[in-house]
């Protein structure tokens, strides 16, 4: 009877390692789903002409201000339907039914309140405030290392552009990380800014992946070639390889994109508002900017893919007016990454 137990016991835990981690050695097909309204398995059907295979599902906390020591888990009600429990569930439900697998990336809403300040700048102002901090944001973390534990999610990302508090506190993420392994089975990232952040995370060799948000700037001229692009990555690509290498962790990008503008490499990061229908000049512009990544980064042994920022479930053109988020579907950066998408390596 002992013998048939573990037997079964053994069976059941190989199928559900089948599903849940992902090898680590196949590349992330990614792209980062924009969440909305109730979406069918005909919204995401999109993506498969694409050759994606992963997305990433972005939920919120929410913080009052940079220093406020209390973050509120939003699951359900006033939020869009797909940050909420009941949405990501059902959009992992249907991604899964098409081959594609899901990357869970909790975010930090911080309040109007805080003025300038973003995510990356939250720090507490005493130690009492730090322990507070940590303790409410462990309850975040750990309701979405469940909810993707019992959804079989692929991939969580246990933090996002957090930099001071990694900074000043990187023995209480490792101590999360650990709460984190006793929930989920699933592979660990972290998602850090690419300006500083991700060169300072102390706890990489605890994650299965390093992760950047790769708004890099590559140029300092509008419109530029991809040979210019390409030069451009140098000395961010060797910045990069030097962290790869004190860590042995493969890399992913957990959030790259650009804009259909003439000044897309430029300042990627910046969300410029335009009216203006993209002409050619910047369809390429946007489109050099994605072929000079892939061809920087995508046969590099350690390069475990990325997610490009952002896919829609439905794109609606108006005209005469530009789409300004980051939006590269039907444009002909989309066909660049999905040749890519669709290579063997």
């Amino acid at each position: 009877m002992r013998k048939l137990f573990v037997a079964i016991f053994l069976l059941s835990t190989s199928l559900y390692a089948n599903e849940n981690p992902a090898p680590t050695n196949i590349k992330h097909r990614g792209v980062c789903w924009v969440a909305g309204r109730r979406v069918t398995k005909a919204h995401l059907a999109t993506l498969v002409k694409s050759n994606v295979k992963w997305i990433s599902q972005t939920p919120f906390g929410w913080q009052r201000s940079y220093n406020s020591p209390n973050l509120a888990t939003a699951t359900g009600g006033g939020i869009l339907w797909g940050e909420s429990d009941e949405g990501i569930e059902q959009t992992t439900r249907f991604a899964k039914k098409l081959g594609i697998k899901t990357l869970l990336k909790p975010h930090i809403w911080l309040n109007q309140r805080s003025g300038n300040k973003w995510r990356s700048d939250i720090s507490m102002d005493n130690n009492s405030d730090w322990q507070t901090w940590f303790e409410s944001y462990k309850k975040f973390i750990l309701h979405y290392a469940k909810l993707a534990e019992k959804n079989k999610i692929e991939a969580l990302s246990i933090g996002t552009e957090l930099y001071a508090t990694i900074k000043n506190k990187p023995d209480d993420w490792r101590q999360i990380i650990v709460e984190i392994r006793k929930i989920y089975h699933g592979q660990l990232t972290y998602s850090a800014n690419w300006y500083e952040e991700f060169e300072e995370v102390e706890f990489w060799d605890d994650l299965d992946f390093i992760g950047i948000q790769g708004y890099f700037p590559l140029s300092k001229k509008n419109n530029p070639s991809v040979d210019e692009l390409k030069n451009g990555w140098r000395t961010d690509l060797r910045d990069i390889e030097r962290i790869q290498q004190r860590f042995q962790k493969p890399v992913i990008f957990t959030e790259i994109g650009y804009r259909s503008t003439a000044d897309a490499a430029i300042k990627p990061w910046e969300w410029m508002r335009s009216t203006e229908t993209p002409n050619t000049t910047e369809l390429q512009t946007q489109a050099n900017c994605y072929e000079a990544f892939l061809q920087v980064f995508w046969e590099k042994e350690w390069f475990a893919g990325a997610y490009f920022w952002k896919w829609f479930p439905e794109v609606r053109s108006r005209p005469g007016r530009r789409n300004d988020r980051f939006t590269f579907q039907n444009y002909p950066a989309e066909k660049i990454m999905a040749a890519w998408y669709n290579s063997e390596k």
